[in-house]
């Protein structure tokens, strides 16, 4: 029989890392913001420039939450599957990069549209204390397919659902 202490000794860093990855999809899927938020450091570097039009920069993390929230807000639902993590790690410092594909619906017509991402996350991470934390996101599109249009005005959408507008 082994006792929770024994189960302890047996944890691999790099099984972590990827949880706290995996995390990022679990909060935008589930609309957990609190989650979302948790793992990301203070501030965060974001690179989805193969996505958007918007270049890498810096931002807040509570400021990063939010957008996402509002975002999200503007579909009706989301799935985003990562596999194949492969995790680096030296000292407090650790690269996981994930493939992914990622679902965009939204029920305003019949069938539903969809929107689907594939590629890859590269994440940077710090480790703070016991807890990993990502500091920087890459993602790099591969492929899509489907109806990108009610994308690009979610952000619209999802203030007004939210009645920030």
């Amino acid at each position: 029989m082994t006792s929770a202490s024994d189960s302890n000794r047996f944890v691999d860093e790099r099984v972590t890392v990827a949880q706290v990855v995996y995390n990022y999809a679990m909060g935008i899927d589930t609309r957990n913001w609190t989650l979302h938020r948790s793992i990301f450091a203070d501030e965060v570097t974001m690179d989805f420039e193969s996505w958007h039009s918007v270049p890498k920069h810096v931002i807040r993390a509570d400021e990063l939450s939010k957008n996402s929230s509002v975002y999200f807000a503007g579909l009706d639902a989301t799935q985003h599957s990562m596999t194949n993590p492969q995790v680096t790690i030296d000292g407090d410092r650790a690269r996981c990069i994930v493939y992914m594909q990622a679902e965009h619906f939204l029920n305003d017509a019949e069938p539903a549209r969809r929107f689907v991402i594939g590629g890859y996350y590269t994440d940077e991470l710090v480790r703070h204390g016991d807890t990993w934390k990502i500091v920087a996101v890459t993602l790099t599109v591969l492929w899509t397919r489907g109806d990108r249009s009610f994308m690009d005005d979610a952000h619209i959408r999802g203030a007004q659902r939210l009645g920030l507008s």
